[in-house]
């Protein structure tokens, strides 16, 4: 089971969500080892309640809430080491999607790997937390990236298309817990879709769609504070399914006020799987 925690039952702190759907937003994605970009749009930064999701007695759960804390530990030594990933984590993490959702069959399609200190972002040539309310993808863009993943054999995807498929992120620290940047994830029983907003992301290499969330005091805020090495966060940003189950998982790092000073900066990376099902 996922460690107890001592922290607070709850912390107060600023998200930033988009001020409202009615002013042109862009979404503009890092470059790995860069500086932060600016996104496009007006935004409004809203202290919240955020609970600690370890005190919680009932489990989360992805069709339900979105996202779930799992415990595995990896036999990976360094998160930097491309070959150890592929031929190591690559088949810990489907196992890991595989138990958690019951898909028969999982392909993993992205690795992004973050750092709150620009030194590590610099020398490792990676990317910042994401800092603004969003989650990975919409309605549209979730099929277009399996589109896109599959380019060379559409007969995959002509097959794929016939059943339910989902997008489950992997998201664990890389390097020690994590004390600074944790990252915040909202209940999405709490958000309406009414409360989503489609928006352009501008990579370096791809024009896509993503959603940005606009404030609503419904909202119920969760994190897992001092994440270790050993523990996995899974997260459902995108579902085919229009059965009522949970599709989009809205999500962001936040500075968490019991931080202390002289923590030592975030490490972390997220592997974006495709979960599919018979």
């Amino acid at each position: 089971m996922p460690q107890t925690s001592t922290r607070p039952n709850t912390v107060s702190a600023p998200v930033r969500y988009l001020e409202n759907d009615k002013d042109l937003a862009v979404y503009v994605a890092s470059v790995g080892g860069g500086q932060v970009p600016s996104h496009e749009g007006s935004y409004l930064d809203q202290t919240v309640s955020i609970h600690n999701g370890r005190t919680r007695a009932k489990p989360f759960t992805l069709d339900k809430e979105g996202f779930s804390l799992q415990q595995q530990r990896s036999a990976v030594t360094d998160f930097y080491d491309d070959t150890q990933i592929t031929d190591t984590y690559e088949a810990e993490a489907k196992a890991l999607v595989r138990g958690a959702t019951g898909a028969t069959r999982v392909e993993i399609f992205d690795h992004t790997r973050r750092s709150a200190s620009q030194g590590v972002r610099s020398e490792k040539k990676i990317r910042e937390p994401a800092s603004t309310i969003h989650n990975d993808y919409t309605a549209l863009s979730g099929i277009q990236r399996l589109l896109d993943h599959y380019a060379d054999t559409p007969d995959d995807v002509i097959a794929l298309m016939k059943n339910r498929f989902a997008i489950v992120n992997v998201w664990r620290s890389i390097k020690g817990p994590v004390l600074t940047s944790p990252l915040a994830l909202c209940d999405a029983t709490t958000v309406d879709d009414s409360q989503l907003v489609r928006v352009k992301r501008q990579g370096n290499d791809r024009m896509g769609e993503v959603q940005l969330a606009t404030w609503n005091d419904t909202h119920t805020w969760y994190y897992f504070p001092e994440m270790q090495m050993d523990e996995a966060l899974l997260i459902k940003t995108y579902d085919s399914s229009t059965d009522g189950r949970t599709r989009f998982t809205i999500h962001t790092a936040f500075d968490d006020p019991a931080t202390p000073p002289d923590a030592t900066p975030r490490e972390s990376m997220e592997t974006r799987c495709f979960a599919f099902f018979s």
